[in-house]
């Protein structure tokens, strides 16, 4: 009869390393669940089978599918949410630069991996399932435009980036980004024929005309910019020199004297009413012929 050696000083049991690995094994699996068939179509016993744990041991962790969900959003998205927050924040670093390193940290941890398709599955189910978008607008959505946000501020106010409306140029910057991952995990698996795109090739292409874009020309410094609430106006300089230029312009030349309005024509007299001729008292003799029988 052989006896198992005992564990090594300070090693922990296997069991308790496996118990302490489930949530994480749950969540992959139900990532690569999720993906392949939808919020709706994602059964938690499939899930559970996928991780190698009873369907009994997901409730353990998760009170339902939704809160599976969100635990899934949560381990796979928000750090990157996370890191683009501090980038934003970094005060040292050219705002180009740092948008730059934000789009290429957004592709490396989401656009190339398994987690790129969690936005075509929001974008799907968000009829059926409001609350996940919602959730998932609050919890990725806004705090990733909030970074960009925060970086063409101020790389606007610095003059690195040309003044341009800020909320377009967001959904701007991020549409190529989600086409690419609607592209091939909504439409690239059902052609037969697809054209090749290199993912890399696309995000460099991709920075390069979002940078160039940005970058101030020498005549937009000379013309009008629009702001980020309304429509397009002139910059402050320019607005202040017009209104200079067309006050020292009105202080020298007089307003012209007003024209008198011409004198009214008086109106023709009334002719007077012909007086009525009185009726005499005789009848018309025609009236008082009587037709002969």
């Amino acid at each position: 009869m052989s006896i198992a050696p005992a564990p090594a000083a300070g090693a922990e049991p296997r069991w308790q390393r496996r118990k302490d690995a489930r949530p994480a094994e749950v969540l992959t699996a139900a990532l690569e669940v999720f993906t392949e068939r939808g919020f709706a179509g994602a059964r938690l016993d499939d899930i559970a089978a996928r991780a190698g744990v009873s369907k009994g041991t997901l409730y353990l962790y998760y009170e339902n599918k939704e809160e599976l969900f969100k635990a899934v959003v949560r381990e796979n998205i928000l750090p990157a949410v996370t890191a683009a927050e501090n980038l934003a924040a970094t005060q040292d670093v050219a705002p180009t630069k740092l948008l730059e390193w934000l789009m290429r940290g957004w592709f490396e941890r989401l656009g190339d991996s398994k987690t790129s398709a969690i936005p075509k599955l929001i974008i799907a189910e968000a009829g059926n399932f409001p609350e996940l978008a919602r959730f998932y607008d609050t919890e990725v959505v806004a705090r990733f435009r909030r970074a960009h946000r925060l970086i063409l501020e101020r790389g606007i106010a610095s003059g690195e980036f040309r003044a341009l409306p800020i909320e377009e140029a967001l959904m701007i910057m991020a549409a190529p980004m989600m086409m690419m991952a609607m592209w091939r995990h909504a439409i690239l698996p059902h052609l037969a024929r697809a054209p090749q795109i290199d993912p890399q090739r696309f995000l460099e292409t991709h920075i390069d005309m979002v940078l160039a874009a940005l970058r101030p020309s020498a005549t937009a410094k000379n013309s009008a910019a629009p702001d980020s609430t309304g429509p397009a106006r002139k910059s402050v300089a320019a607005r202040a020199k017009t209104a200079l230029v067309t006050s020292r312009l009105e202080a020298k030349r007089p307003l012209p004297a007003k024209r008198p309005l011409p004198a009214k024509r008086p109106l023709p007299a009334k002719r007077p009413l012909l007086a009525r001729r009185p009726r005499s008292g005789k009848a018309h003799p025609s009236r008082n012929k009587v037709k002969s029988t």
